[in-house]
């Protein structure tokens, strides 16, 4: 993607099976489980940029040593902060001439020497960037089975139902936010289920210091999560680990965000991305899993690994953005995805060129449209091959040697047209600094373009907002003199926020609904919105299961064709002397490409969950009223 569209959160479990000692003597450090969780955070960095948190966990301790370690960071490279703290102790002790051969030292001694491990990447969606809403998040407790640590990537869409339930619960919570909600709701069913099996223990005549263990052996982590989930509205993958040793990942019912896990006899892994476990344990796609909608990968201090329904599984409709950009492209299934969505654009761009390959340049925006570029490429090459034989056929064997050199030597120009300078890219913080900078970051190759003949197509993997295309790529795309620049998406127009975890929330930064507005007005259609308002308004009060998405009423009075038309006519930067035309991906061939996971709401409008329904109504009374604010 051209532009900055933040990430979404990343998760990162580990617990070790074996006794340190095993990894000392197998592969020469007992900090393999530590090495592992910080290659799974690296390779998910793209997941979260604003903050890193990392949790471990000693299950064998005795009463009076601190068991439980977290150091989480806001600076500009957390992983390595918080990795660097991690190793200060152990460098420390090195420094001291501790033996670190000792092993039993070690586990009492140096912090992070635990057996189960609890990493997060954060993109800040809710709250500020502070290090109070940075992951890991804690509820310490002095029994140990009553400690919670929690972290996900998720978003909540009825934050404000579940926090007056934790008020009409007693509690005075501290915070307005979903993490803190979601923390409180896990950690008060935590409580009735210690306390429902003290009083258990208690009848049958067992002391309080007999109590504890046997809680821990039989806390029904299941019941918990379902008793917690299921007022939640929105997608997760919610991570936590107990103070005595258990451990669990849940997923949301629709499947909104994803969750893989890889087990074997000396370790667990979960992570939120299949190749991250795939490259980071090195083993096979088929040796790692997903955990299923509505389920929770249970693991139990003793080590056992069980997989428990906790919501009711609804119909999947796991994120399709997920595929087109957000996942590493490395995953087998996406990489084929996203091949697919360019081969499936390629006859709607040979009729937008009139077939005249021999004055078209392709072309993508780096970095992650290059796949389907790859794709697009051959669906336009399978053209090609049918045109030849065709054009060989028609000259029934009367054909020259000059005619067949030249309709076999035809082949699409592919040429790198748009260069990224990635330390450019990093530069830019604020908005203020971007509007002068976003202009340079990128570089066009100059000499591969025929000067008011060719038309330059260029791909790109999604258009969220448009402002790099105007103000960067179309500007130093138009110094190469096309005659026309197409510019292609592989997704569809983005119609609609998101509320489950990535940053596209607020309506009015869409390109595709400025577009449908300009629309009304030059049709005289404005008086749409008002009444689309005060559907929305009339809405505000109801039970967001009856609150039905009005917006679509915008939309539906315009075919995509002509709010591409008009997206182009927007983001035509002034004084640009080449065409400019914007083909967009339909959603019936997203779902071609895409077949497993068919959420397409931002396309659509069809939310999984009814929060969505409820935020895309506010996103739009917000816009209306001036209101830049989040909606959910």
């Amino acid at each position: 993607m051209s532009e900055l569209i933040k990430h979404e959160c990343g998760i990162a479990l580990i617990r070790l099976r074996k006794p340190l000692s095993y990894y000392q003597e197998k592969y020469g450090t007992w900090q393999y489980g530590l090495n592992k969780l910080y290659l799974l955070m690296e390779k998910q960095h793209n997941r979260g940029q604003d903050g890193a948190g990392v949790v471990s966990v000693k299950m064998n301790l005795k009463p009076g040593q601190e068991y439980i370690h977290r150091y989480r960071s806001i600076e500009q490279n957390p992983i390595q902060d918080v990795f660097a703290k991690v190793g200060k102790s152990v460098k420390k002790a090195m420094k001291s001439g501790k033996d670190l051969s000792d092993l039993k030292w070690v586990y009492e001694h140096l912090p992070y020497a635990g057996e189960l491990y609890l990493g997060h990447l954060r993109y800040g969606t809710f709250g500020n960037n502070s290090i109070d809403f940075v992951h890991p998040v804690m509820r310490q407790n002095n029994w140990k089975s009553r400690t919670l640590v929690l972290a996900g990537n998720f978003n909540l869409t009825n934050t404000d139902e579940l926090f007056q339930k934790l008020i009409d619960l007693g509690q005075h919570p501290k915070n307005y936010t979903d993490t803190v909600t979601a923390l409180e709701k896990v950690g008060h069913f935590l409580d009735e289920e210690n306390q429902f099996r003290f009083r258990q223990y208690k009848n049958e005549g067992f002391s309080n210091r007999e109590i504890s263990p046997l809680i821990e052996k039989t806390l029904d982590v299941q019941s918990i999560l379902e008793n917690a989930s299921k007022d939640w509205d929105g997608g997760y993958a919610m991570a936590g680990l107990i103070g005595h040793g258990d451990a669990f990942v849940a997923r949301d019912p629709w499947g909104i965000r994803p969750a893989h896990y890889y087990i074997d006899d000396e370790i667990v892994v979960v992570a939120s991305e299949r190749p991250v476990i795939q490259t980071v344990m090195n083993v096979k796609g088929s040796d790692v899993h997903q955990i299923k909608p509505g389920e929770a990968l249970i693991i139990k201090k003793d080590g056992s690994v069980s997989n428990h329904i906790v919501r009711v599984p609804h119909k999947r409709k796991s994120c399709s953005f997920e595929r087109i950009y957000f996942s590493r492209g490395s995953d087998k299934d996406i990489y084929q995805e996203r091949k697919a969505l360019g081969h499936l654009l390629a006859p709607q761009i040979l009729k937008e060129i009139n077939y005249d390959i021999k004055n078209t340049v392709f072309s993508y925006i780096p970095n992650t449209a290059e796949t389907a570029f790859y794709g697009m490429m051959q669906g336009i090459r399978d053209h090609l091959m049918i045109w030849k034989k065709e054009q060989i056929r028609a000259k029934n064997g009367s054909i020259s040697e000059e005619d067949l050199e030249n309709i076999i030597s035809l082949e699409p120009r592919v040429e790198k047209i748009a260069i990224k300078d990635a330390k450019l890219r990093t530069f830019i913080a604020d908005d203020a600094s971007r509007d002068d900078l976003v202009a340079h970051v990128y570089d066009v190759t100059y000499g591969v373009v025929k000067e008011n003949t060719d038309t330059l197509v260029i791909i790109d993997d999604s258009i969220v907002r448009g402002t790099t295309l105007k103000n960067s790529i179309l500007k130093i795309l138009d110094r190469l003199n096309p005659k026309r620049i197409i510019v292609i998406s592989s997704a569809p127009q983005i119609r609609y926020p998101d509320c489950y975890g990535i940053d596209m929330a607020v309506l009015g930064k869409f390109i595709a609904f400025n577009a449908v507005i300009e629309l009304l007005k030059d049709h005289n259609k404005e008086q749409l919105i008002d009444e689309v308002y005060n559907k929305c308004k009339a809405q505000q009060n109801l039970p967001k299961e009856e609150i039905v998405n009005y917006v679509k009423e915008i939309y539906r009075q315009f075919t995509p064709e002509q709010i591409s038309k008009k997206i182009a006519d927007l983001l035509k930067p002034e004084g640009c002397k080449a065409e400019v035309d914007i083909v967009y991906q339909s959603i019936e061939n997203l779902h071609k490409a895409c077949p497993n996971d068919t959420g397409d709401w931002y396309f659509s409008g069809d939310y999984p969950t009814p929060g969505g329904n409820k935020v895309v109504n506010t996103s739009f009374i917000n816009y209306v009223e001036g209101f830049e604010g989040r909606a959910y």
